[in-house]
């Protein structure tokens, strides 16, 4: 039988009411609509759910029995009707910020505070995406908005302020030759220049496009193509590869604590420039939370008063 909800509810009021009239009123409809639907419903049951004659309406046995099922029927689905509802205000509630590695620099705390200001009930779902992805999750949506490294692949889908701008570091294995010139300037630190014949570890191809000839600082090479080892994907990866002697690795100041650790170190570089952590999300995205967390990036970015 291919019966409907409306059905039920129908056969459910008259059933209740035991009367056309009364319960075409409260359901506001017609009463010859009504007849009709419940014609339709006996027809698909196969069996007469009511006698009906000039002074009374009363449920036949067939009706009797499907009665406490209608009601059962109908109050399943107010239930699943609130359920889904909750869960549609809970999701239009929560907000997914991705990113590559933990942005700290109290930035989260930060924007959290601003976001629940103008949405008290908010929930942010933090997620963690591969390097592959330099978008974090922003070109297959599977994240609202996201901290991003500057220059993203396709800037022109995306509105970001910056909220981080810091020195890139080098990355290099506590034995390295360089560490020790390093150890010896007196900024303890090293031009650009050096490491151009260094091995360098590097995002992955194609799908890091601008970001990748960032972090290997394309524009300061001139005309000396890099030298490009492992590639990397992670902090950890990055870790592991300079630790291991595959390659140096150009980071940010703030996500050095990332990667320096056992035998790998960080040094300042001269003759780069700086690198730009973003908040960013979809152009035409328009939704509160997403707009409420673009304007509490925009309070706290580089230059802000």
């Amino acid at each position: 039988m291919d019966v409907h909800m409306r059905d039920l509810r129908y056969f459910t009021a008259v059933a209740e009411e035991l009367n056309f009239t009364r319960a075409a009123e409260r359901l506001f409809v017609s009463q010859p609509a009504l007849s009709k639907q419940i014609r339709m419903l006996e027809k698909h049951v196969g069996a007469p759910l009511f006698d009906r004659d000039r002074r009374a309406v009363r449920l036949t046995a067939v009706g009797e029995a499907l009665l406490p099922h209608a009601r059962g029927v109908l109050a399943a689905w107010r239930a699943a009707e609130a359920v889904v509802e909750e869960a549609r205000n809970a999701e239009r509630q929560t907000l997914v910020i991705g990113m590559s590695t933990s942005p700290g620099r109290g930035l989260l705390p930060a924007l959290r505070s601003r976001l629940r200001s103008r949405h008290p009930d908010a929930r942010t779902v933090l997620r963690q995406v591969n390097w592959a992805d330099p978008s974090a999750g922003l070109r297959d949506g599977s994240s609202d908005v996201a901290f991003v490294w500057l220059p993203i692949p396709d800037a022109d889908r995306y509105r970001y302020s910056v909220v981080a701008e810091e020195p890139r570091l080098v990355a290099l294995p506590h034995g390295h030759p360089l560490a020790a010139r390093a150890a010896g300037d007196r900024e303890g630190a090293l031009d650009f220049a050096d490491l151009l014949d260094e091995t360098f570890l590097a995002l992955p191809p194609p799908e890091a496009g601008p970001l990748r000839d960032h972090w290997l600082a394309l524009d300061a090479r001139g005309d000396r193509a890099p030298r490009t080892g492992g590639v990397v994907a992670s902090a950890e990866e990055t870790h592991e590869a300079v630790a291991n002697g595959q390659g140096v690795a150009l980071l940010a100041a703030g996500n050095a604590p990332l990667a320096v650790r056992d035998e790998v170190i960080a040094v300042p570089v001269r003759g780069i420039g700086p690198c730009r952590l973003a908040v960013a999300a979809h152009r035409d995205d328009e939704r509160p939370l997403v707009l409420a967390y673009s304007a509490a990036a925009a309070e706290v970015a580089v230059g802000s008063s």
